[in-house]
């Protein structure tokens, strides 16, 4: 054998192998690519299996994007089972219930010129979809052409494919209610606002656009009221839009760069900036860059695929809401419309988050994961409160007026007590205390319906006209208990926060023996009368009292000796499960969350809605935290998964998303404002946070596997721990957390009391 052909053969081995290598890292699956951004998308208004819709977006960005499959108004605006597509909106929409606000969208079409949403429309495959966080890309089968978007936080590039076509065009709709546009042909740009919204803003609100196509306008026209004006180029009216044409050669391509902003014309021209020279790829890769650093806060590897794709799933859910609502200006600073007062004012604002849902774990996982992003959170809370004189409950993009509970004030003292910084942590606390003594004067969502009585009889009666009234004296307790926290942490005077420390006990007052659960009570002290406990609504809110009968997240140990004991708080525990899902179904007019539980088939237990989804960690109280293990696994398996029917209720903001990534870590914020994580049953092999700090977790299950759920025995960097929790310290300086996963449950670890999570009542 020659030289030659030795040194030939050497050198195409060499080459084979930097090819394979380079297909290989071409193929390396990263954590976006595990994402679905369709799971949940599969429901409607009697059920809900997520209520989401795809969100073509950044992490925490300001405007999302989403194919549009319903009609103008529609709150469900994509449907997983439609096969028509109306345009590309954008979207500031928090759920379907709440709706969209400062919405616009943009069509291309060929043929002739139409505006009419339905008679523009295309139908469409999930074939010839491609749904990623940073990129979209679909085919339009009635107009051959194919539609592409990629996002920036307050701006997106649009790639638009053509067939061959004289009349080719792009429809922009600035939607009814009061919108203006103006085509500017010279320049080859569109301007407008849209002012439609469902609530929550100032009368001067509008969401001002411009969108910048890199080709000549063969043809253009405005539109009002659904009247296309050939040549005119301005319009303001109820419902305006415009049409821009184009002769097109079979696989040309017109970009679209698109942005908005809630401050000006000018402003949204700065914001269009943040597409900067960059091509439609580099801005797609730029936006795959961003969401794999975002999600790769978090590393896990698995052999279970689908488990991956449902994590990851739900981690990108997690890291949308609350959406930024701030701006940076032409000198560079950040400065935001105000949602509450409508002035254009200094500093951070967020929106789109109901604390009611997401006080519960979302927040939580902010603070351990994204605290610096939290922080700008805070300070926009400190903006809320200085613009309308209370923070919000529930902001979409100001204060609306749904739901129960004062939980503010649980996300401002979790992530103050969890050593967040760098914003007045002064405001906020008058701002707690005022939200505890007063209410909205037109929102009374907002601050604390019901307070006179709360705070004199120590319970809001069930027969004041006041409705949910268990539901709100629960929440309020709790949420006193973290002013009391807060307080301390302060160095407040005990004169100023000992009352709070007194009402937080205040959920004893609803305490009815008879049933060993919380009822309705009335302003002379008597019980509800007619009292069922799986009677869905009146003195609760989205549920009834075996979901609310455990809201006792600061004190599970006062509430363990309120039913007597360990025994007897775990018998009502287990009767959740136990009792027939379809009991109380006749109580009243179904909704959906009532039947959601009902087809889940888990009794009473209700995991599509919020107030239940800490109960089953509750075992790790009462001396049988193998129980917390069974059902922690048993709901990760069975009402999650990465498909469009991938959640048991409503997504809600990256709440119910935030419980599966919290549990299947392996632990779980019960009480925030207390510094500890709850263990439930690690679902993967290995975990690694790798923390904002520079500190690193590692999380490894030996032998976890769908039969392996119990935790036999668990060190923590190293030493044996038998506690049923771990403390943000310990995570936040680093840690080394080892399971020795089994099939059978170990009954005789975490079982003492010095195992138990913290309790206010054990509190010295």
């Amino acid at each position: 054998m020659n030289l030659k052909f030795i040194f030939k053969r050497v050198i195409i081995m060499i080459l084979s192998v930097l090819f394979l290598s380079s297909i290989s890292a071409q193929e390396k699956t990263e954590p976006v690519d595990y994402v679905s951004i369709l799971t949940g998308t599969l429901s409607k208004f009697e059920l809900s299996t997520g209520n989401t819709y795809p969100a073509i977006a950044r992490p925490w960005g300001m405007n999302f994007w989403v194919p549009q499959t319903g009609t103008m108004g529609d709150g469900w605006t994509y449907i997983y089972t439609a096969d028509k597509i109306r345009g590309f909106k954008q979207t500031h929409q928090p759920s379907p219930w709440m709706n969209d606000y400062g919405q616009f969208s943009i069509m291309p079409i060929v043929g002739k010129p139409v505006f009419n949403q339905d008679k523009r429309t295309s139908w469409f495959s999930h074939k010839s979809e491609i749904a990623k966080p940073y990129y979209y890309k679909v085919y339009l089968a009635d107009s051959d052409i194919t539609t592409e978007i990629t996002p920036t936080d307050r701006a997106a590039m649009f790639r638009f494919t053509f067939p061959e076509k004289d009349n080719s065009y792009v429809v922009i709709d600035a939607f009814d209610r009061g919108s203006y546009i103006k085509i500017i042909p010279e320049q080859n740009k569109i301007i407008g606002y849209t002012t439609r919204n469902s609530g929550g803003v100032p009368e001067n609100f509008k969401n001002y656009f411009v969108i910048v196509f890199d080709k000549q306008f063969t043809y253009q026209a405005t539109v009002g009221d659904d009247e296309i004006r050939k040549n005119e180029l301005e319009a303001k009216d109820n419902h305006t839009g415009a049409i821009i044409g184009f002769s097109t050669k079979k696989g040309e391509i017109i970009h679209a760069r698109v942005a908005s902003s809630f401050i000006s014309i000018e402003q949204a021209e700065l914001n269009l900036k943040e597409l900067g020279n960059d091509s439609f790829d580099e801005i797609a890769t730029k936006g795959r860059n961003i969401w794999n650093e975002t999600l790769g806060r978090i590393e896990v590897k698995d052999d279970n695929i689908d488990n991956l794709r449902t994590f990851y799933s739900c981690f990108y859910r997690s890291v949308l809401f609350p959406r930024s609502f701030y701006e940076i200006d032409a000198k560079g600073e950040i400065v935001h419309y105000s949602p509450y007062n409508g002035e254009v004012l200094p500093g951070y604002m967020f929106t789109d988050t109901g604390f009611w849902d997401t006080f519960r774990c979302l927040f939580p996982f902010l603070n351990l994961v994204y605290p610096s992003m939290n922080e700008k959170m805070q300070a926009g809370l400190v903006n809320a409160y200085k613009e309308s004189g209370f923070l919000p409950e529930w902001a979409s993009p100001g204060h609306r007026n749904i739901m129960v509970g004062n939980n503010s004030a649980s996300v401002v003292a979790d992530a103050y007590l969890k050593g967040l910084k760098g914003y007045d942590i002064e405001v906020l606390w008058e701002a707690l205390k005022h939200g505890a003594n007063n209410v909205h004067p037109k929102v009374p969502a907002s601050g604390r319906r019901g307070y006179e009585y709360y705070n004199k009889l120590g319970y809001i009666p069930d027969d004041i006209r006041i409705g949910q009234s268990a539901a709100r004296t629960l929440e309020y307790a709790y949420n006193d208990w973290t002013i009391y926290q807060l307080g301390k942490k302060l160095n407040k005077p005990e004169s100023e926060i000992g009352i709070y420390k007194q009402r937080a006990l205040n959920y004893k007052n609803l305490y009815n023996p008879k049933f060993k659960l919380m009822t309705g009570r009335n302003e002379n002290g008597d019980f509800d009368k007619n009292f069922t406990a799986e009677d869905w609504s009146g003195a609760f809110c989205e549920g009834n009292s075996w979901h609310w009968s455990f809201c006792v997240f600061h004190d599970p140990q006062g509430l363990i000796d309120l039913m007597g004991g360990k025994k007897e708080f775990n018998t009502m525990m287990d009767s959740v499960f136990i009792v027939p899902g379809n009991k109380g179904m006749e109580s009243r007019g179904m909704i959906h969350e009532m039947r959601e539980m009902q087809v889940m088939n888990m009794g009473q237990y209700a995991h599509g809605n919020q107030p239940i989804q800490h109960m089953v960690y509750l075992y790790n109280y009462s001396g049988e935290p193998w129980k917390t293990q069974y059902w922690v696994r048993e709901i990760m398996d069975k009402l999650y998964n990465p498909n469009p029917d991938g959640y048991c209720g409503d997504e809600d903001n990256g709440q119910t998303s935030a419980w599966y990534v919290f549990s299947a870590l392996g632990f779980y914020p019960v009480c925030p404002g207390t510094d500890e994580y709850i263990l439930g049953s690690p679902l993967f092999k290995t975990v690694t946070l790798n923390l904002e700090n520079g500190n690193k977790v590692s999380i490894k299950a030996d032998n976890t596997s769908k039969a392996n759920k119990y935790i036999s025995s668990m060190t923590v960097n190293g030493k044996t721990h038998t506690k049923n929790y771990l403390t943000h310290d310990i995570l936040m300086k680093g840690a080394n957390i080892n399971y020795k996963m089994a099939s059978y449950p170990n009954k005789t670890r975490g079982i003492k009391d010095i195992d138990s999570p913290y309790s206010f009542s054990n509190e010295k």
